[in-house]
């Protein structure tokens, strides 16, 4: 083999060197980006999948302050998504509510939604104060609140309650449904307790006052 020849040998070896070498750089160049990319990628995701402090409060206990809850009078707070109907019940209303036993459905709450406490005539920790989830346990509507004497009075002697303009279906002050309409069931009261005579909160109901 001459010099040439020999110079034309070393010089392939060292080109296959090169390549070999450069292959293995851009392989692991490649290997480095994609896994940097697969990160990138994926830290958007896991965002999604943590729920956010906004989704968390959704579900939390909430507090409402009644002291401004004048007898008769109703309010609407958000709780989970769903909202709950805060009414202050005059002593007619409790009257009423105690006369209409024969017309409703379920008026011992036996087949109904409620904590252990308010499952009474009155549907309550306090007599005074309802506390139920305004929504319709037929198709899940918000039934409207029709006072005693209204000129949208659902029905003759109406006494005053929730009527659902959707299929009709209808409750007494106590959130109980009557008879012959759509609704399977009362109107659920959630977990609450007093936290003072003025201030109660939705959602938590552990170690009651």
């Amino acid at each position: 083999m001459n010099d040439k020849d020999h110079n034309i040998e070393n010089s392939d070896i060292k080109d296959s060197h090169i390549n070999q070498g450069r292959r293995r750089f851009l392989t692991t160049a490649a290997t480095v980006v994609g896994g940097a990319g697969a990160v990138a990628g994926a830290v958007p995701f896991i965002a999604t999948m943590t729920p956010s402090e906004k989704t968390k409060a959704i579900g939390a206990p909430v507090e409402v302050d009644i002291s401004k809850l004048k007898p008769g009078e109703r309010i609407i707070r958000k709780w989970q998504g769903k909202p709950v109907w805060i009414l202050r019940r005059t002593q007619e209303m409790l009257a009423d509510i105690a006369a209409q036993n024969e017309v409703v459905s379920d008026p011992n709450s036996d087949a109904s939604a409620q904590p252990g406490y308010a499952k009474n005539e009155y549907r309550a920790r306090e007599d005074e104060y309802l506390v139920v989830i305004g929504i319709c346990t037929h198709l899940g509507c918000s039934p409207n609140f029709i006072l005693k004497d209204d000129d949208n009075a659902p029905v003759i002697d109406w006494k005053g309650g929730f009527s659902c303009a959707c299929h009709g279906s209808r409750f007494d002050l106590a959130g109980r449904v009557f008879k012959g309409v759509p609704a399977p069931t009362n109107l659920v009261v959630p977990p609450y307790k007093y936290l003072s005579p003025t201030r109660l909160i939705i959602g938590d109901d552990s170690e009651a006052v």
